[in-house]
């Protein structure tokens, strides 16, 4: 499995791209996911979800170099935790029929980022 600095690395990445690409060209993504972009308040909703998502990826990345202990094991907790959330919302969207189209990518990749925070948290030293 990855060591803590590579998963974090991979993690902020991903939410890094997602960031920027909410932010910048939310009109071309959301489609992607049946969402329309129909006026400014929705095209600034998404920017604002940028925020999160670029919070995300800025906690890992400044914290790559965290070694394994009970600061560790707090982190990969909240990502587990955070991922979760994301799965549980993103299921609701596509059953309620909100996402379509690519929309099921999005619960499956916080099912696959939350269980590689939960793995990655096993490696932490228990509390």
């Amino acid at each position: 499995m990855m060591n803590n600095r590579t998963f974090l690395t991979v993690n902020g990445t991903i939410y890094v791209i997602f960031a920027l690409a909410l932010f910048f060209i939310p009109a071309l993504m959301w489609p992607m996911y049946g969402v329309e972009i129909n006026d400014r308040y929705a095209y600034f909703l998404s920017q604002h979800t940028s925020i999160f998502l670029g919070g995300i990826a800025v906690i890992c990345l400044m914290l790559r170099d965290i070694e394994v202990g009970q600061t560790a094991n707090k982190l990969f907790k909240a990502l587990f935790i955070t991922n979760l959330l994301g799965v549980m919302i993103t299921v609701y969207a596509g059953v309620s029929g909100i996402f379509v189209g690519l929309g099921w990518s999005d619960p499956a990749f916080f099912t696959l980022m939350a269980i590689l925070s939960y793995l990655q948290l096993t490696k932490q030293k228990p509390l």
